[in-house]
């Protein structure tokens, strides 16, 4: 069977000049000043920029209602000049925005964000279209130099280098696989199981990171994943291989017993009998190298590359 089967279509290349437009599908904006400064890269790159409107809105921890959130979405995705949505922050939210949901036919534009945005990014992968899970607009600015030419080469010329991580072969995960990655917060996925929201995990390679959750937290949701479906596999059952990026800003207030992050991945996810790749750059606190939503990829857990396969 062809393992990318299931893959979706590239977007058409973006061009300096093209319109791009900024939305606020989650959390409210907190910081003006990385804001303006993500903000600025864009159009230092020859971008024009529309904020829609509503981005600024608040409404307690949301960027305004569900409506009003979800009419900046369609208005993008409905304008024809727009070529790209950009997404100024993540925080929570976007899930609410699919229920009773639809996305307009003939997709064919950009959609760019992480953290929570990957509800969005796994609910578009099901329409086809290649969205990317990288910088949005308040974390760009933070970004090395390499990690936002790579997201500019994605989007403009369609052209992403591998990455390079930890292969996990010593601990019996080791081989190559090939499948149609799904990058995304492990969080936010796990809460996508069982719902209209939930892309095709057969013949797919995993692609987790997460932020602000203690490992119990983490051993949690992937047991989740685990109990999910026939054991011991569960939602991992037809899922080619696993790569882990940055599992970030957690630290232990109590004197408490506590597995590490490493610790609890490598017991819930070692037994699975597949490839998998961890410690790669992507995800919060640090580089977030822009990764493809619904391209085939290679997984090599002997040499610890993640590498696209060009047709």
């Amino acid at each position: 069977m062809d393992s990318t089967a299931n893959s979706c279509q590239l977007p058409p290349a973006l061009v300096p000049g093209d319109l791009v437009c900024v939305i606020s599908p989650s959390g409210a904006l907190r910081s003006s000043e990385q804001f303006e400064q993500g903000l600025a890269i864009w159009q230092q790159r020859g971008y024009k920029v529309r904020l829609s409107d509503g981005y600024g809105d608040r409404w307690g921890y949301l960027a305004g209602s569900d409506e009003r959130r979800r009419a900046q979405l369609l208005a993008a995705l409905s304008d024809a000049d727009c070529k790209a949505i950009l997404c100024s922050r993540g925080g929570y939210g976007a899930t609410r925005l699919l229920e009773n949901w639809q996305w307009p036919k003939g997709l064919n534009k950009w959609l760019i964000g992480f953290s929570d945005i990957t509800s969005l990014l796994w609910s578009l992968s099901t329409q086809g279209v290649v969205g990317v899970h990288g910088p949005v607009l308040t974390t760009l600015s933070a970004e090395p130099t390499e990690s936002v030419e790579r997201l500019f080469a994605l989007v403009e010329r369609h052209q992403i280098s591998p990455l390079k991580g930890d292969g996990w072969a010593k601990w019996g995960c080791g081989g190559t696989a090939r499948g149609v990655l799904l990058p995304g917060n492990l969080c936010v996925a796990t809460h996508l199981l069982g719902t209209a929201a939930e892309p095709e995990l057969k013949d797919v390679i995993l692609a987790f990171e997460d932020v602000g959750e203690a490992p119990y937290r983490l051993d949690r949701m992937l047991t989740q994943w685990r109990a999910m479906g026939p054991s011991p596999m569960g939602k991992f059952r037809g899922v080619k291989g696993i790569a882990l990026g940055r599992f970030s800003g957690w630290e232990s207030v109590t004197t408490a017993p506590t597995l590490t992050v490493e610790e609890v991945m490598r017991d819930r996810l070692s037994d699975l009998d597949i490839p998998i790749v961890s410690n790669l750059p992507f995800g919060h606190d640090g580089e977030n190298a822009a990764l493809p939503v619904g391209l085939p990829v290679q997984l090599d857990a002997d040499a610890g590359t993640l590498s696209w396969l060009v047709d």
